[in-house]
């Protein structure tokens, strides 16, 4: 295996979508590829966007996207309160207002201490993540 580099704060489009802009990194990436295959057999079409980095982030990607979609659901397994998501939100929301269809949506871990042992009760799931 050679050198491989991770250019930084370049998002990675993972699946085309047209109905919704689903966002996330690391290992919410393959949960959200179960949440669209779901969604998709009710015919609903998700974006998948990988940020890849969140210091910096590409928030020309995500923005794009929104505005293709108008929706965005971004997923993180942070707490909801101070998770980076909030972050995307905010700028989202100021970049897209009015070509958003509904309001943005977070799944986040919940706002608790909790035991690693119940990590998978924790952790945004795919059924977690409405499409």
């Amino acid at each position: 295996v050679g050198d491989y580099e991770l250019p930084l704060g370049q998002a990675d489009i993972v699946r085309e979508g047209s109905d919704v802009t689903l966002v996330g990194w690391g290992a919410q990436i393959l949960r959200l590829e179960k949440a669209a295959a779901r969604a998709a057999e009710e015919g609903i079409s998700c974006e998948i966007i990988d940020l890849q980095t969140i210091i910096p982030w590409d928030v020309d990607t995500v923005e794009a996207s929104v505005k293709k979609t108008g929706r965005l659901i971004v997923t993180h397994e942070a707490p909801q309160v101070n998770g980076f998501g909030g972050e995307i939100v905010s700028k989202i929301q100021e970049r897209c207002f009015l070509n958003l269809e509904a309001p943005i949506q977070r799944v986040c871990g919940h706002d608790t201490h909790f035991p690693y042992a119940w990590e998978e009760f924790y952790v945004p799931s795919p059924a977690r993540v409405p499409a």
